[in-house]
């Protein structure tokens, strides 16, 4: 379950939460209760599209670095066997010297 999922899941256990005790027959008699109410959904149902389009932008942003990392070791292919040449001997060393 992704981090998006999590939070989508939690908003809505407490938006579930809220709503029962709202929902509670002995509030019906405070005036407040039902301007409380909407308010709350209204507000859920704002946090609910900004996690969504928060959740589509970064999934756009992870796109465009694999597309980006693709297209440079594309580009690179000496630069990046050279770069894990160069962490394999130096990890190498670490573990030779213990």
């Amino acid at each position: 379950m992704s981090a998006s999922q999590n939070l989508e899941a939690a908003a809505e256990d407490i938006a579930s939460d809220v709503r029962g005790v709202l929902a509670s027959k002995d509030l019906d008699s405070v005036p407040h209760i039902k301007a409380l109410r909407q308010r709350i959904d209204t507000k859920l149902a704002i946090a609910r599209e900004l996690a969504a389009e928060k959740s589509k932008l970064a999934a756009k942003k992870a796109r465009d670095a694999a597309s980006a990392t693709n297209a440079y070791a594309h580009d690179e292919p000496w630069q990046i066997a050279g770069a894990a040449l160069a962490v394999g001997v130096l990890v190498g060393l670490l573990l030779g010297r213990r």
